[in-house]
């Protein structure tokens, strides 16, 4: 795996090996990427095989400013168009109608894709490298399929350095966003409205602001959307998300029964086996929390804890992901209790 600095010999030979139907590592404000040409079908398997990706779960299609979208989406509703000139380049995807001569590949086989235009200079640099800027990169967070996303190079290196899947990875520093985009669901409007499939840095209330019509909560008929499964975003380690309350008991419980602890938190707490104390603010905790994730992940605890956030609209997006990181973790804090060490 070749790691690159952001300099425009690296961006152009990512553009090439794009073009060549490699896979490119590269960076968004959201989470790094897992890139391939997604015109290019055997590109985009590749895509899957790499993260172990279920083949109906669909990828975004990551977008130059200054891509025609009509070459992607048909049937384009005005409402679309406003959302892009107001947040484009930026952390929303719109699901839209799929045009015919896009692959399905992109789409885990429906008739929708999700089109977003990301706004990190490389990202930026890359797309319109790439095939003269008139190119789509499918492009799903670069990690296998249900880890924390990565928002680090390095982490993108510890997820595929050892497997020569992917042919490079553009550095771009630390995502800014440091979680995924904002998913709205546009190609129902007229029978079901424009429906949020998954929270992210852009609220609904923003949504509505420039559309008029705030969306709605997914439908058992709305479009799969990458990343919204129930069970998603996790760590290796159980994780599981407490009030303050409750935590504080819990830690002292795990402690006295000689379990190790590691603690995402933003008010003071105990000393445990480690911790990582983020900012109480649901932007600056949105950056910092997949790489506290992964972090904890590394420091051989039984079970992360993360002292719950607070439940405002503000921290839906965070509540999203911490949610999904812990599905799978019901009822670990009672088993560590009850088995002996």
């Amino acid at each position: 795996m070749d790691t690159q600095q952001f300099d425009p010999a690296a961006i152009d030979a990512a553009a090439r090996a794009l073009e060549a139907g490699a896979l490119v590592a590269f960076p968004t404000e959201t989470v790094y990427g897992l890139g391939a040409d997604a015109e290019n079908p055997a590109a985009v398997a590749a895509i899957y095989a790499a993260k172990g990706r279920p083949q109906d779960h669909p990828v975004i299609v990551h977008l130059a400013p200054e891509a025609p979208l009509d070459y992607w989406a048909c049937g384009i509703p005005p409402e679309a168009r406003a959302l892009a000139d107001a947040f484009w380049p930026g952390p929303l995807t719109m699901i839209l109608k799929r045009a015919p001569n896009i692959p399905d590949a992109v789409s885990g086989g429906q008739d929708t894709v999700g089109l977003r235009c990301p706004s990190h200079p490389v990202a930026l640099a890359l797309l319109r490298a790439f095939k003269g800027g008139r190119g789509g990169v499918a492009a799903p967070s670069a990690n296998k399929f249900g880890h924390v996303s990565p928002t680090l190079a390095r982490h993108v290196q510890d997820e595929f350095g050892a497997d020569g899947s992917v042919a490079m990875v553009l550095d771009g520093g630390a995502s800014q966003v440091g979680i995924e985009s904002t998913i709205v669901d546009l190609s129902r409007l007229d029978t079901h409205g424009p429906v949020l499939l998954r929270p992210g840095h852009i609220s609904a209330e923003a949504i509505a602001a420039v559309i008029d019509r705030l969306p709605g909560a997914p439908d058992a008929a709305a479009p799969r959307a990458s990343g919204t499964l129930e069970s998603h975003y996790a760590p290796h380690t159980p994780v599981a998300m407490q009030e303050r309350a409750a935590l504080l008991e819990t830690v002292a419980a795990l402690h006295g029964a000689g379990r190790k602890v590691a603690l995402i938190h933003t008010s003071d707490m105990p000393l445990t086996h480690a911790a990582l104390r983020l900012p109480a603010a649901p932007d600056g905790f949105a950056h910092a929390l997949y790489a506290a994730l992964r972090a904890m992940d590394g420091q051989g605890a039984d079970v992360i804890l993360v002292e719950a956030p607070p439940q405002d609209g503000d921290w839906l997006g965070v509540n999203d992901r911490l949610r999904r990181a812990a599905h799978g973790s019901t009822g670990i804090v009672h088993g560590l209790l009850n088995t002996k060490v």
